[in-house]
């Protein structure tokens, strides 16, 4: 485990920050971990649905971007997701209290745009897909605020 605080590199805050610590990191992969909540945000008192992992796998990118920036010395940039392809899920909801493992690797960079190959797996859980994302170099926040 890398010893960071997820908030330190991650643009999101309150319930929408979904990651819960960082195992593994270089520059072209990243290893998270995220145990499923029962908040009522995205789900009930038992299950969430699966296609939360879009969102799990997302926040991975992210942090993964935020963590490149965080070791420049450079502040935490948003991200802006553009498509999934071939999210595959041996399952229709994640369980709560089940912990998840997310591995982004990115396959393909140029300019701020990115692919990545996604994996969640868990207790019951295998998920994959394909993200592709923009994360610029400079952006002025204010815009998003």
């Amino acid at each position: 485990m890398i010893d960071i605080n997820v908030a330190d590199i991650l643009p999101h805050a309150g319930q929408m920050m979904l990651l819960d610590k960082v195992l593994e990191y270089d520059q072209q992969r990243m290893v998270v971990e995220t145990k499923v909540c029962n908040d009522g945000l995205f789900g009930d008192e038992k299950t969430v649905p699966a296609w939360l992992g879009i969102e799990y796998m997302a926040q991975a990118v992210a942090a993964h971007g935020g963590m490149i920036r965080y070791l420049a010395g450079k502040p935490i940039n948003i991200g802006f997701l553009l498509g999934t392809r071939r999210y595959n899920s041996n399952t229709s909801t994640f369980n709560v209290g089940v912990v998840l493992t997310v591995t982004v690797e990115r396959l393909i960079e140029d300019q701020g745009l990115s692919a990545f190959d996604c994996q969640i797996i868990g207790k019951g859980v295998d998920v994959s897909a394909k993200l592709n994302v923009y994360q610029p170099n400079e952006i002025d926040n204010r815009i998003f605020s």
